[in-house]
């Protein structure tokens, strides 16, 4: 009888030799993805503190310098500069010194306190639309603050008519390292793994080493499985490296199941893995491998959820993050991890990954040039 993984014990201690002797493969798995880790980990952070504002203030009175306290309490804003123009306060938005202008005109206080709407000129820079929108959204909510107290006051009411009690769950604190970092830890697998195995087979064929495996007595399966296992070992090293990062360094509450965060990763990177091996099997150098791995990066960055909401993109790019492994990846890591999802909650996205591991694994074999045995 034919032994589907005939060999595999063989290659396995070979593949263990010649990944432990190449410093360089070592390098590259662990060096580039912790630095991305903690890269990203910091980079990306929709919090908006402390941007730039100009003042123009014509009134120059109590109620105006109140004003603008409540602008810098808000931690959004900071005055970096009083300027004595209308004309000074669009230049330097213009010039980039500055995000925010706020022009105070000269009746302000006088409309203020004889009950006439007390108006006040914002100008913000639309160019970047994150710090464009949280300065819009602080702005009106502080007038709407403000006019709200003043109105209570006069009005001798207590309480206002409608009052809404939200309730944050599952980050209370709305701390966006909680949010981006899982997903970070997908991006960064699946750059260091890919690139290994689909360069570590390639290499391999440069170097004439993989015809004298093709005429040993392995199966397909068994010289494919065996390829993979040591960086599958070296891919959960790295992961769990990754995690302890999470939790020590950003300070990320790990709320559900470790065992299941650590079976998902481990899914997730034998699929990773799986498609380094499909990508080797079409590659014929290392610089063609590294092109087709790229084609995957990018995708996985946009389409599957890391940074945009997938429910609001065009259909197209919805279902190209649908067959992305990191989709699902990332969707676990956020279950697991933030909300504490319980198994039956997030089986259909672990099943989904599982699939995607065991087809591309049975694919990439298939594909194998060289029928062995």
């Amino acid at each position: 009888m034919r032994r589907p993984f005939r060999g595999l014990g063989a290659i396995l201690f070979k593949e263990f030799i010649v990944v432990w002797r190449d410093p360089m493969t070592l390098f590259f798995m662990f060096f580039p993805p912790l630095i991305e880790m903690i890269a990203f980990g910091y980079a990306l952070d929709n919090d908006v503190r402390h941007m730039a504002m100009v003042v123009f203030n014509e009134d120059r009175t109590v109620e105006s310098r109140q004003l603008l306290d409540r602008f810098v309490n808000t931690e959004t804003f900071r005055i970096v500069q009083e300027v004595g123009s209308a004309k000074e306060l669009g230049t330097e938005i213009r010039a980039g010194r500055a995000y925010v202008g706020l022009q105070i005109p000269p009746h302000f206080t006088r409309d203020l306190r004889a009950g006439r709407p007390a108006r006040v000129q914002l100008l913000i820079d639309g160019s970047n639309s994150t710090v464009a929108l949280q300065a819009l959204n602080t702005a009106v909510a502080l007038a709407l603050t403000q006019s709200t107290e003043m109105l209570l006051k006069e009005s001798g009411r207590t309480v206002i008519p409608v009052e809404v009690r939200p309730q944050m769950l599952y980050n209370p604190a709305m701390r966006s390292p909680n949010f981006f970092v899982p997903g970070v830890i997908g991006v960064v697998l699946q750059i260091g793994t890919t690139f290994a195995t689909a360069m570590a087979v390639v290499r391999e064929r440069e170097r004439g080493t993989l015809e004298q495996l093709l005429v040993s007595p392995l199966s397909r399966w068994g010289l494919m499985l065996g390829k993979l296992i040591p960086y599958l070992c070296i891919g959960m090293l790295m992961a769990l490296l990754l995690f302890a990062i999470m939790h020590f360094e950003f300070f990320v509450p790990i709320a559900g199941s470790i065992v299941a965060m650590i079976f998902s990763t481990l899914v997730y990177v034998f699929a990773l893995l799986s498609l380094g091996l499909l990508v080797a099997t079409k590659a014929v150098n290392q610089m063609q491998a590294l092109q087709i791995s790229m084609a995957f990066i990018l995708p996985s960055v946009f389409f599957s959820g890391f940074i945009f909401p997938r429910e609001t993109m065009p259909a197209i790019f919805y279902w190209i993050g649908a067959v992305l492994p990191t989709t699902y990846f990332i969707w676990l890591m956020r279950a697991i991890i933030l909300r504490g999802a319980t198994f039956f909650e997030y089986l259909p996205s672990l099943g989904i990954l599982l699939g995607m591991a065991v087809l591309l694994f049975v694919v990439c074999a298939l594909r194998f040039r060289k029928k062995i045995g």
